[in-house]
Order: C-alpha cells, then structure tokens, then sequence
C-alpha cells in the first residue's frame, strides 16, 4: 500500500501508513486519524484479484469513472431513470470555522435548523446560520480517552427528538479505550444536555487502540444501530469479523427506546438474526466488517450504507436493503472483491460484496456518507455520496443502481473525516483541519 504523501495541515497530527507488508505502529497522536491507519499484514496478506462472484451483487452496468468539473448543477438523469453523475458540477462552500478536530456532523430534525459537530476530544458543538456556539451543547471529554482513532466518534437523536422526546446517544472510547454507548438526556425542547444524566448502555473491550468504527444511527424502525470494527491490529488477527460470539467486526441492532431488559440496558429487537443461534451475540445484525468508520441510513429507502475501511489495497461500499439481516460482508476472507486470508481462492459462498470499490492508488481510507435527498443539488437525487480521507477526493455512485466503479464528482482538498446532512438533506463535509464545508452546486 503506498504511503500517503499529502498530510493535514494540523501540524500535531501525525499518521503512520504502512507499506504492503510492512510494519505499522500504532499512532498515539492527541488528534484523530479517521479509522483507516490500515496496518501491515498479520495472519493473511493482499493476494491476487479473485473473480467476484456475480451471484451476490445486485447486477447493474457499471458507471464509466467520470472527474468532476465547474460549471452548473443540471437535473438530468439517465434513461433508466437514474441521476446522470456526470452532468452533475459540485463545489464547497465555507460552513463554520473555529472547529478543533471534527469528526461527525449530524442534524436533530427538531425544526431547529442546528448542526450538531462532534470534536474527538469529547464536546459536541452547535453551528447555527454559519455561526459556531461558543459554549459546547454538552462537555464529556473528562470521560473520553482521545488520540488516534479514539473518542468521541458518534452521534444519534432519538426519532422525533424535541418539545417531549429527549434522548440523544453517543459513541466514545472510554477512559480505559473501550467502546463505549450512552445514552443522555436533553432539556426540553433540546436546548441543553447535562452531562449528569449519562447513563452508559454498553461497554465493549478493544484488544488494540485501532479500528473502533465509530458510528451509530437509527434505522427507519426506530432501532438504533451501532457500527464496531475487527478490534484492531492489521488482518484481523484473531479472526473477529467472522466470530458471532463477540460484536467486534460486526453491525449492531438493539432497541434503546422501549428501555432495559433481561440484565441488559437495552432490549433485543425480536427479529435480529442470532438470537437464537447458540454462542452468538443476540445484538448482531451484520457481520464479517473491518472498520465500518461512516454509516448511514437512506431516509427514503431505508438502505443501509457502510464505508468500510480496507487493508492494504481495496477500500469498499456496502450496502443492506432496509430489513435484510445476518449478512456477511466477507472480512476478513476479502477486501473489497478481492481474497485477503486466504490470499487465493477464498470462498464467495453467502458474502454480500461491495456495491463499489476503489484502489489504492485513488486513497486509503474510506469515509462512509449518505445518500443525497435534499432539493439544492437536484441532478444528484439518489446519488449516494463518500469520501476518501487522504486524498480528499468525493466519489459518487447511484444508490438504486448495483455494482458501479465510482465516480469522482470533486477534489475537496481537505482532509475528510466525515458526511453528513442537515434537516433539509443537504450535505455537509467535516475537514479534520477545523471546518465545516456545505456541498453546493458550482457555478
């Protein structure tokens, strides 16, 4: 894997990449490195391609690779019926400045037009008409443990969130670095959040400080869905991904709103796949991921969206229809449509593979996103949109339309560490140098 030769302008971040079987130290920076840091090798190494296998990829014509330029925004779409990509002109446009290292942005769908930040220190800050809140919506840094890829990693508001519902949720490495999920409690109408009403619903050991995934989100039922990586290391060197008795490498579903249960402060959803299924953890939904860093769930379809990060050649794109479950994404037998461990004929039997995927030669590590439904940019309705943190390039793919070679709608410049929508479904980019960037149409 080749070395990343643009750096942050952050002068304190410090990334170690790894040659292709090489070493990678562990980073122990005070800011993040997003999710990727994909280390050397260990208990398998990239291989040859290997042939996907047709049967488990919706079939569709692949996109032709298209570069982004200026110019307008038409809305213009394909004679299936799909968003033409490459008629589609984007920029960016400043948002709010002032940020420290911002790793997730998100909206509450209050009616209050607020963007929620997280910084990986542990604040979650308001930005509002362009402005930034000097005072944090809530302060949990004294509970965080931050630097690399740990801290305060993600964000969900409880569906209908504001006047009478108040639970918020969050996704952190704790004081000792392990996988931590929250819940607390807003004022009402969500003007506030006191730290004090914390109440911690799971706690998960990480065996490495690498690879903690990082999000959570709510799906179109109200269950809330956790995202967590292999556990760390490089390959996934006790085989995590594909082991059902522990959620390392795996999606999460659980029910935090109809309250605690059976010893557990959560309630497991009735039709998750493994409940059942004797030594499994009843919580997964999905399995066999490496480090799923940005998720999300497609407002209008219920799709959900993983950018999960590769090893040392492929970064991928999955996707799980709205209620499919007990998928299996292949890590750590593939990276992307290609066999890791085993490094050649690796079996495609029951692996869900990659609706798209890019070398690295184009980047090295994905930064999951969302699929647009906003009313700005209307020729990229349908499109599902992501990111690459070193190069600070923007791919887009048809979300509706199978395997796809991405296209690239826009070098960003920046050092993307995350995407994310407003009320309204319009896309913003969280830049790890300290700003927030609105996606707009050029021109």
């Amino acid at each position: 894997m080749p070395t990343s030769t643009r750096l942050p302008r952050a002068a304190v971040l410090v990334i170690v990449l790894a040659l292709a079987g090489g070493c990678a130290s562990v980073p122990t920076p005070a800011t993040f490195i997003p999710a990727p840091s994909p280390s050397a090798s260990s208990g398998g190494s990239a291989g040859p391609s290997a042939s996907s296998p047709s049967a488990s990829i919706p079939s569709a014509s692949p996109a032709s690779p298209s570069s982004g330029a200026s110019g307008s925004a038409p809305a213009s779409a394909s004679a299936s019926g799909h968003p033409d990509l490459s008629a589609v002109h984007l920029a960016l446009a400043p948002a709010a400045t002032g940020l420290t290292t911002p790793v997730f942005v998100t909206s509450a769908h209050d009616g209050s037009g607020r963007l929620f930040v997280l910084d990986q220190a542990g604040t979650i800050r308001v930005v509002q008409n362009g402005q930034l809140a000097p005072t944090p919506y809530v302060d949990l840094s004294s509970r965080i443990a931050s630097g690399g890829e740990r801290g305060l990693l993600g964000l969900a508001f409880a569906p209908g969130f504001g006047a009478s519902e108040t639970r918020l949720y969050v996704h952190y490495s704790n004081t000792d670095g392990d996988t931590t999920i929250a819940e607390l409690r807003a004022t009402a109408g969500g003007s506030a959040v006191d730290p004090a009403t914390l109440r911690v619903l799971l706690v998960e050991k990480q065996p490495y400080p690498n690879h903690n995934g990082g999000w959570i989100g709510f799906d179109h039922r109200g269950r809330l869905l956790v995202g967590l990586g292999d556990g760390g290391s490089g390959g996934d060197p006790e085989n995590r991904a594909s082991n059902l008795g522990t959620i390392l490498g795996k999606m999460l579903r659980i029910d935090v709103l109809a309250g605690p249960t059976d010893g557990r402060q959560y309630t497991i959803p009735a039709d998750n796949p493994f409940l059942t299924t004797a030594g499994a953890r009843p919580e997964i939904l999905d399995f066999g991921l490496r480090n799923p860093y940005r998720d999300s769930v497609d407002p209008a379809t219920g799709t959900l969206w993983i950018g999960d990060v590769g090893q040392n050649a492929w970064e991928e794109v999955d996707a799980a229809p709205a209620d499919a479950a007990g998928l299996d994404f292949g890590w750590r037998r593939w990276e992307g449509r290609h066999c890791y461990n085993p490094s050649t004929g690796c079996d495609p039997a029951g692996v869900t593979m990659p609706l798209a995927e890019y070398g690295h030669d184009q980047g090295c590590a994905i930064v999951g996103g969302v699929v647009y439904r906003g009313a700005a940019i209307p020729g990229l309705d349908g499109a599902y949109l992501f990111g690459d943190y070193c190069s600070g390039t923007l791919w887009a793919i048809v979300a509706a339309g199978g395997e796809q070679t991405p296209v690239k709608m826009l070098a960003t410049g920046l050092s993307i560490s995350s995407i994310g929508t407003d009320e309204a479904g319009e896309v913003y980019l969280t830049d790890l140098n300290g700003t927030l960037q609105k996606l707009v149409p050029a021109g």
